[in-house]
């Protein structure tokens, strides 16, 4: 019996080294660099948002092809459905930057209606959005990606059409398609009709991806086109003259929390090389290569890489 619980006590004496070793902090897992005795820095990642298209998808890779060259942040891009969506997400810090046109918010985030140039455009909502949204714009990358009606050469030739007014009798026969948001927004569809006084026999919205081919098809007969999409020039296609100045610039540019561009000068340094560097024609170019299946992160790094902004 007496060694018995000689065997016991060496058993729990044991145990309770263990239990000892166990609770002692593990070196490998503090704070602290062995090397150096500093904290170790853990990299946010920075959020990207985008819409639900071929340009969007190109200016969002864009944006975090950039920040990824130029500074020590890692990205991760997101796809949303329309602006209201990425709009909300930004403001509800579920992404820190999305790329937005100054038309867009102009006309369908703050419903304003009076076309002003460009310049003053920009100015009208970089001020609005942080006085009224904490949410300030960055520079514009270059191109105006405006709406735009398109034809065939067939059909502007059969009926003498070159701006919209000269459309305006032959629409009530005619199918028009368009993006899902164009039918709703305030400068889209509802005023567009009011300006022009057009109706048209049938409004078909669709995924812009999809219309320019209907359109060659003959399933539409109008599309409601981008002016940067680089189907325009492949598909031989007529952009009517918008002769009433209906529709609003659209430069895009990256838009932030000023409270995020704030604490993180790095970034909007390197997000501020974009400014200016792309034309519409750069844009087409691009887009079109998105549009017949490249890969919109491998497109981003050759358009920077073409403008010298990456190595």
């Amino acid at each position: 019996m007496v060694k018995y619980f000689k065997l016991l006590a060496l058993s729990l004496v044991i145990l309770l080294a263990f239990m000892m070793v166990g609770c002692q902090p593990d070196e490998s897992a503090t704070d602290m660099d062995t090397d150096t005795g500093e904290e170790p820095v853990t990299m946010e990642v920075v959020l990207i948002g985008h819409k639900n298209y071929s340009e969007q998808r190109l200016s969002g890779q864009m944006l975090a092809v950039l920040i990824e060259a130029k500074t020590d942040y890692p990205t991760e891009v997101i796809e949303f459905g329309g602006t209201m969506v990425a709009f909300e997400a930004l403001k509800s810090d579920e992404i820190d930057i999305y790329p937005e046109f100054t038309g867009t918010a102009y006309g369908a985030i703050l419903e304003e209606t009076e076309i002003l140039s460009p310049e003053e455009t920009y100015n009208f909502v970089k001020n609005a959005f942080e006085e009224q949204f904490g949410i300030t714009w960055l520079g514009e990358f270059g191109w105006n990606n405006t709406y735009v009606l398109s034809v065939t050469a067939e059909t502007a030739e059969e009926l003498g059409v070159s701006n919209v007014s000269e459309l305006v009798p032959y629409a009530g026969d005619m199918i028009m398609g368009c993006d899902n948001e164009f039918l709703g927004r305030a400068d889209g569809l509802p005023g567009f009709k009011e300006v022009y006084g057009i109706s048209f026999k049938n409004e078909l919205p669709m995924d812009q991806g999809l219309t320019y081919a209907a359109l060659r098809e003959g399933e539409i007969d109008v599309n409601v086109s981008y002016s940067t999409d680089g189907r325009i020039a492949k598909f031989n296609l007529v952009n009517l003259v918008d002769d009433k100045n209906y529709f609003p610039p659209y430069f895009v540019a990256p838009i932030l929390k000023q409270e995020f561009a704030d604490a993180n000068p790095a970034i909007v340094e390197a997000l501020m090389l974009i400014k200016n560097k792309f034309s519409d024609e750069d844009a087409q170019k691009y887009n079109l290569m998105v549009d017949e299946g490249g890969d919109p992160r491998e497109v981003a790094e050759q358009a920077l890489r073409d403008k010298g902004l990456i190595d």
